[in-house]
C-alpha cells in the first residue's frame, strides 16, 4: 500500500551542519574534507575513511559514537542503524519526525559523501566467488537512497567528479540549493541501479542465466554526443563495464570526437577484423555503414589493406578501417590517401602515428588487443515497449562439422576461401552474399529483401571492381560464395554461379535442399552445409 505524504514543502536552501563521509574511492576525500571543516561542517565517518581523514589531522567522529554500536562482522555492520538512517531520513519540518530525533537522541545528517565497493572492478578483474560476493556492499546502496529520498534536506554525492561542483554551491556559506540536491539525488539513483545491476548480471553468468525473470541493463555516459544517427536526435555513449577490447575501451589517440555512426560503424569493423586471428595473418576490415565493402587477408598488412580496398574502392570512401595487428607506416601511408573517417587497430607504430598525424580530423583508436569472436555476451535492441536481448553470435566455422552435399567436393583452396566467406558473412547484414577468393572479398551483397538480389548485386560490385582494376574478367569467377542462410531457392544459387562461383557455402536446412543440391550437380559446382545461419537484422 502506498504511503501517504504529509505534503510538507522542501526548503531551498538547507545549511549543511554534519556531513557523513564514507568512501571506497577515497580519491579527493581529504581535500573535500578539508574544505568542509573550514566551512564549520562538523564531519562524522566510518573505517578506512575516518583514518584517513583522522591521519590528515582532521577533527573526525567516527560513526559508532553515532550508533553506540562497533563496527562488527568484517565491517559488513556499521552503518546500518537508525542513528544513521534516522539522520538522514528525517524531515526536519514534521514535528513528529524532530520528536523521535529529540527522544531517540538521533543527530541530523546534512550531507552524505558515499561511493560503493568496487564491485564492477573486481567482476571485471576476474575476481573469485568469494571475493566477489564480498565486494557487494549494503550499507552503502542504503545510505544514498535513504539520503537521495530525502533530498528536500539532505545531499548525496555519490562521485568524486562532484566534490568541486558541491564545494562551489556551498559558496562562501554551507547551504545547498533544492535544485541542486535534487540533480545530485537524481544520479544517485541512477547509480546503485547501475551498481545493481552489474551484480545480478554476474549472477545471471555465474548461474548461467542468460535470460533472468528482471533483466537490466547499466552503463556510464562516457560522452554525450552532438547528435544520434541523424542530427534531430538526441544521443549518449554509455560504457557498460563488458571486459571486451572495441571502441568503448579504445584510446582515442587523434581526431575529433567519434559520432554515434562512427561507434556503431567502429564497433562493426572491430568485431569482423576479429574473427582473423593476429597469430595466422594480417587482416583488414573497410566497412561503410555497418557493413563490409572490402574483407582481405596478406603477406603484409599493407597488402591485406590494398586488397580490401580493391572490393568496392568507391564505397570504402569515407569508411572505417579496422586492422588485426600493429599499424605500421608502410600501410598508414597508403591509408591516408582516402578519405577515411576512423582507423581503429590494437596498437600504432609511432611511424604510423607520425603518418596519420598529418590528417588531424582522422581518429586513431588503440584497443591494446582484439575481442574474443567465441566468448559469449549480450546484445540488446530496443522495440516498441520493449527489450530484445541475445547472447552474442560467437559461432565460429571452425568450430562446426561442414558437411558436403554435392558429388563434387570443394578443393583445398576453395574449402578455405568457404570459410573465408562464410566469416564476412556472419557480419553482414542479411539478406547477405559473400563472394571471396585467395583471402580477400570480391563482392559483397548487403541488406536486400531478396537474396537473389544480394547475390546479383554482389556480381555487378565485382563488375564495376574489375573495370576499375583493368581487370579481363570480375575476380568471382573461380570464386567461392557464402550465404548467411540457406538459399530456399535454386534461382539465388544459379545466380551464384552466373557470377562465376564455383564453390557455395551455406547453412542449409531449406525444404527445397535437394532442388538446390541438383542444381549445383548439374553445373559442377561443390557445396557444403554449415548447420548453423548468422542472421543479422
Amino acid at each position: 500500500m502506498a504511503v501517504a505524504s504529509k505534503k510538507i514543502p522542501a526548503p531551498d536552501q538547507v545549511t549543511v551542519r554534519t556531513a557523513l563521509l564514507s568512501v571506497s574511492d577515497k580519491t579527493g576525500i581529504v581535500d573535500l574534507a578539508r574544505a568542509l571543516h573550514q566551512k564549520g561542517v562538523h564531519l562524522v565517518s566510518t573505517g578506512g575513511t575516518h583514518k584517513a581523514l583522522a591521519d590528515a589531522g582532521l577533527p573526525v567522529t567516527d560513526v559508532s559514537e553515532i550508533t553506540g554500536f562497533p563496527e562488527v562482522m568484517d565491517g559488513r555492520v556499521k552503518t546500518l542503524h537508525p542513528g544513521v538512517h534516522g539522520g538522514l531520513l528525517a524531515i526536519r519540518d514534521d514535528e513528529d519526525h524532530v520528536q523521535a530525533m529529540t527522544t531517540h537522541g538521533i543527530t541530523g545528517i546534512d550531507l552524505a559523501v558515499i561511493n560503493l565497493y568496487p564491485f564492477e572492478d573486481v567482476r571485471a578483474k576476474g575476481g573469485d566467488y568469494p571475493t566477489t560476493v564480498e565486494n557487494i556492499d549494503i550499507g552503502g546502496p542504503a545510505m544514498i537512497r535513504a539520503s537521495a529520498k530525502n533530498h528536500a534536506y539532505v545531499t548525496v554525492i555519490t562521485d568524486a567528479s562532484d566534490y568541486t561542483a558541491l564545494l562551489t554551491e556551498l559558496g562562501t556559506g554551507a547551504a545547498t540549493s533544492f535544485a541542486f540536491r535534487q540533480k545530485m539525488a537524481a544520479k544517485a539513483y541512477a547509480r546503485t541501479a547501475a551498481y545493481d545491476t552489474a551484480i545480478s548480471g554476474w549472477f545471471a553468468e555465474v548461474l548461467d542465466t542468460p535470460m533472468p525473470l528482471h533483466r537490466t541493463i547499466g552503463g556510464v555516459l562516457k560522452e554525450e554526443m552532438r547528435y544520434g544517427e541523424n542530427p534531430h536526435q538526441k544521443a549518449g555513449f554509455y560504457i557498460t563495464g563488458e571486459n571486451r577490447p572495441g571502441v568503448a575501451t579504445a584510446t582515442l589517440l587523434q581526431g575529433k570526437q567519434l559520432s554515434y555512426n562512427n561507434i556503431n560503424d567502429t564497433d562493426a569493423a572491430f568485431e569482423l577484423v576479429a574473427e582473423f586471428p593476429a597469430a595466422k595473418s594480417p587482416a583488414v576490415a573497410i566497412i561503410k555503414h555497418a557493413n563490409p565493402c572490402g574483407v582481405a587477408t596478406g603477406s603484409t598488412l599493407l597488402e591485406a589493406y590494398e586488397r580490401a580496398l580493391a572490393c568496392d574502392s568507391t564505397s570504402a570512401f569515407g569508411g572505417i578501417i579496422a586492422l588485426n595487428q600493429e599499424l605500421d607506416g608502410a600501410t598508414a601511408e597508403e591509408i591516408v590517401k582516402l578519405f577515411t573517417e576512423v582507423i581503429i587497430a590494437p596498437s600504432v607504430s609511432d611511424i604510423a602515428k607520425t603518418v596519420i598525424a598529418g590528417k588531424p580530423n582522422l581518429r586513431l583508436l588503440v584497443t591494446g588487443a582484439l575481442p574474443d569472436p567465441r566468448v559469449p555476451g549480450l546484445t540488446a535492441k530496443t522495440v516498441a515497449g520493449g527489450l530484445l536481448v541475445q547472447t552474442r553470435d560467437n559461432g565460429m566455422v571452425e568450430d562446426l562439422e561442414l558437411k558436403v552435399v554435392t558429388k563434387r567436393a570443394p578443393t583445398a583452396q576453395e574449402l578455405e576461401d568457404m570459410k573465408f566467406a562464410f566469416k564476412v558473412a556472419k557480419h553482414v547484414k542479411s539478406n547477405a552474399v559473400v563472394y571471396a577468393k585467395d583471402g580477400q572479398t570480391v563482392g559483397i551483397g548487403a541488406g536486400q529483401m531478396s537474396r537473389v538480389d544480394s547475390a546479383r548485386i554482389a556480381g555487378l560490385k565485382a563488375e564495376e571492381a574489375a573495370r576499375a582494376l583493368g581487370l579481363p574478367a570480375p575476380l568471382t569467377h573461380g570464386s567461392a560464395v557464402a550465404s548467411e542462410a540457406f538459399l530456399p531457392f535454386a534461382d539465388g544459387l544459379l545466380s551464384m554461379i552466373a557470377a562465376g562461383a564455383t564453390a557455395v557455402i551455406q547453412p542449409g536446412g531449406s525444404m527445397r535442399d535437394p532442388d538446390v543440391i541438383a542444381a549445383a550437380d548439374e553445373a559442377g559446382v561443390a557445396m557444403v552445409f554449415t548447420g548453423m545461419r548468422h542472421f543479422r537484422h
